[in-house]
């Protein structure tokens, strides 16, 4: 295939092409060859042809179906853009992001219609068609999929430029404006060669049951282009995982390390087959080194952690024979070898050796810019370095550690908290299987520090916590409330939801 750039979703398409006959995608009791596949992308696009294209941003409100795969592979192959909302925003915070890239289309998966009919009742007027709905009674959708039906399936060429925008992700949006995080066709084809040295070649089987539009989904792409084939769940739910793993045989996964947390606590996984696994990349938010350590010795050695930003791309990594040595589980690896950092003071001036201080990077893969805010990217950008909001170290190995995000160091009098030390802290205790620590406003106009805490069982108590914390930390670190709970709330994509958290535990603050 050619055309203006042979795009990233071309080197997908190719590799159907070459093996029609092999398995896909996999979604339910839904088996799709790589022919059932490609030809639906090229009916689609071949719909959509005159409608949308290079310079158009479409909105797709759904989850993980292998017709919002189709979709986004065919607008991709016109040139237009994608952003897809997180399932858990409100209809409203949905709304604010279909507005502010100013969608030239909306496309609503069946199972997202619900909310998906006050999204488009909330946002400006803009055509909405379905993938496999026709919306509500009163204002019905076309389906798009009954249209392409009879659609050609002649292979199109690329229509996008390498600096036509090919997503946008969006942090924030529940409040203000969101602050969406732009990436072109050049952005992902460089994407693509980095992830393509993640990957190996082979019948590689992956489970991708967190946002395609996050992380996972770049990771999934690049597993297709190699001839793997790519197991679809909606949502994360450990026994539904763990069944998948061994049903499907699966050898590859892409998740966030609360997400591996749940695993570890459920009771099918030791009577789990997980043996065909190899390959288990996590990242997203901080990883706790004793259960890091806890998951290598009852999963396996098939642990690789990619520490990256939105923002910055991938900035370096522990592989998985690293995860063999517990000391190097409290870091996020070395260095890529394509990626240049600096370890700055307030100033941007570079602080000595072994010191902490906030983390700028040269990555090659960071984004194109916050989307139309150019104020902010040249906050973030500097000239050409990413400042990553990250408080980190080198030490004397060449290991980076992360210590907290500037944003979450919580100010107390005397000194700061880091929240992500004192959760470490507070998940060496033998009884606690998970910690989440926040700050809130306190009475005398300082912060606070809160913890969260899921408990091994009805023994642990605050007062034991409260004494750890203060021998392995000092007083400062001590929570001044400390608060057991079920199950850590998560976010959409995986993250501990500490916004939820402090919602509940110091209604107060928000």
């Amino acid at each position: 295939m050619s055309g203006t750039v042979h795009a990233d979703v071309e080197q997908v398409l190719d590799a159907f092409a070459q093996d029609r006959g092999r398995e896909t995608l996999v979604y339910g009791d839904r088996r799709l060859t790589a022919g059932d596949v490609l030809d639906q992308v090229h009916r689609l696009a071949h719909t959509l042809d005159g409608r949308v294209g290079p310079g158009d941003v479409v909105a797709l409100l759904g989850g993980n179906s292998p017709e919002m795969q189709t979709a986004r592979w065919a607008l991709n192959l016109l040139g237009a853009g994608v952003t897809q909302p997180h399932g858990g925003l409100s209809a409203e915070g949905q709304a604010t992001i279909v507005d502010d890239v100013e969608a030239a289309l909306v496309l609503v998966d069946p199972i997202a219609a619900d909310t998906a009919a006050q999204v488009v009742a909330l946002a400006r007027p803009v055509t909405t068609l379905g993938l496999g709905t026709t919306g509500p009674g009163d204002q019905p959708w076309r389906d798009l999929l009954v249209d392409a039906a009879d659609a050609s399936t002649e292979a199109l060429s690329s229509r996008a430029n390498l600096s036509d925008v090919q997503q946008i992700r969006h942090t924030g949006g529940t409040t203000g404006h969101p602050k969406g995080i732009a990436y072109t066709f050049a952005h992902h084809l460089r994407m693509a060669t980095v992830r393509g040295t993640w990957a190996e070649e082979g019948p590689a089987r992956m489970l991708l049951c967190t946002p395609s539009a996050h992380a996972g989904g770049g990771v999934a792409d690049r597993l297709l282009a190699r001839g793997g084939t790519v197991v679809l769940q909606e949502e994360f739910d450990a026994g539904a995982v763990l069944a998948a793993i061994e049903r499907e045989a699966i050898t590859d996964m892409w998740l966030l390390p609360p997400l591996i947390y749940r695993l570890l606590d459920h009771p099918d996984l030791d009577r789990t087959d997980l043996s065909s696994l190899q390959n288990v990349i996590y990242g997203g938010a901080p990883a706790n080194p004793t259960r890091m350590a806890e998951a290598v010795r009852r999963i396996g050695p098939v642990f690789i952690q990619v520490y990256g930003q939105t923002e910055a791309g991938g900035i370096s990594a522990l592989t998985r024979e690293e995860h063999l040595d517990p000391e190097l589980l409290g870091t996020v690896g070395r260095v890529m070898p394509t990626t240049d950092v600096a370890i700055c003071d307030d100033d941007g001036t570079r602080v000595a050796e072994g010191e902490r201080g906030e983390l700028w990077v040269r990555t090659g893969t960071e984004m194109d810019g916050y989307w139309r805010r150019p104020e902010l990217t040249a906050e973030t950008i500097v000239d050409g370095w990413v400042r990553t909001g990250d408080v980190a170290y080198l030490d004397a190995r060449g290991y980076l550690h992360l210590v907290d995000r500037v944003k979450d160091m919580i100010v107390v009098v005397g000194g700061h908290v880091y929240t992500s030390e004192l959760e470490d802290t507070l998940m060496e205790h033998a009884g606690v299987r998970q910690a989440a620590v926040f700050g809130a406003p306190d009475d005398d106009g300082s912060e606070a520090v809160h913890a969260a805490v899921v408990a091994r069982d009805d023994s642990l108590t605050a007062a034991e916590l409260e004494t750890l914390v203060e021998q392995h930390r000092g007083a400062m670190y001590v929570p001044k409330t400390i608060a057991f709970v079920d199950e850590m709330p998560l976010t959409d994509i995986g993250k501990t939801d500490k916004k939820a958290l402090r919602a509940t535990l110091a209604p107060a603050a928000v």
